[in-house]
């Protein structure tokens, strides 16, 4: 932001999924006070491999567009978008994304990353909207990161919009149901993956009921991005606690 800009809010940039109809509603309500959120669209209906593939083919032309609209950070918003081909391709995003907008980029999959280590968390339960050849690429994704993924369980949806329907509630429930499934297993953190699932609401309750944290793709997301600009987040969880994680 330029000395001349100095006075204006916050400009958050998304580049997310067209059907996605979560990520957006739920940065403007949990971003900083006074900023604001725009976002650029990628065509994609139904979240299969294929489609994500094609899909990312848009990213960096959004960053592009973003960087009209003087955005002072961008984000990849798609998880699955941002892991599909293994590690490396979630930091090629945030640089070509970067260079375009002219400003720092994260993407999600490696904001999930970066937030699960803030937490010191190595044994992650992962549950998920998606398919299982997806959450398979998940969880190749996620232990070649470094963690060990003691459960990834999905509702094996492929429509968007469909996705997009599930609330907090919905998040909540799954979340207790593959948890309870694995009670033999301590986990330090669960994960809530897809940036169109409604689930960051349910964050603080599911905290208290099973005492680790809990990270959503949306939160981490946000959490990662605003670590780039001098403003902190009032959102939800551990992730959010911890004012020097905010900087």
């Amino acid at each position: 932001m330029s000395d001349d800009d100095s006075d204006r809010p916050v400009r958050l940039g998304l580049i997310v999924p067209s059907s996605n109809t979560t990520a957006e509603p739920e940065f403007r309500e949990f971003a900083p006070e006074g900023t604001t959120v725009h976002a650029a669209r990628m065509a994609l209906e139904s979240v299969t491999v294929d489609a994500l593939d094609e899909m990312s083919h848009d990213a960096v032309r959004g960053g592009e567009l973003l960087g009209h609209a003087d955005v002072d950070a961008v984000a990849y918003a798609c998880t699955t978008g941002s892991l599909l081909h293994g590690p490396g391709f979630d930091a090629e995003l945030e640089a070509e994304i970067g260079e375009a907008a002219g400003v720092p980029a994260v993407a999600t999959a490696r904001s999930v990353c970066r937030a699960l280590e803030a937490l010191d968390a190595e044994r992650i339960a992962v549950v998920t909207p998606y398919t299982a050849d997806l959450d398979a690429k998940e969880r190749e994704f996620l232990e070649a990161a470094g963690f060990e993924v003691v459960a990834i369980e999905g509702r094996g949806i492929e429509a968007n919009t469909e996705i997009g329907t599930l609330e907090p509630e919905d998040a909540h429930e799954q979340v207790l149901e593959v948890v309870n499934a694995h009670l033999a297993a301590s986990i330090d953190a669960v994960f809530l993956s897809c940036t169109n699932y409604q689930s960051l609401e349910a964050v603080g309750d599911l905290e208290a009921e099973l005492g680790v944290p809990v990270v959503t793709s949306n939160g981490a997301t946000l959490w990662d991005l605003c670590r780039h600009l001098d403003t902190t987040v009032d959102a939800p969880g551990a992730l959010f606690a911890e004012p020097s994680r905010h900087v």
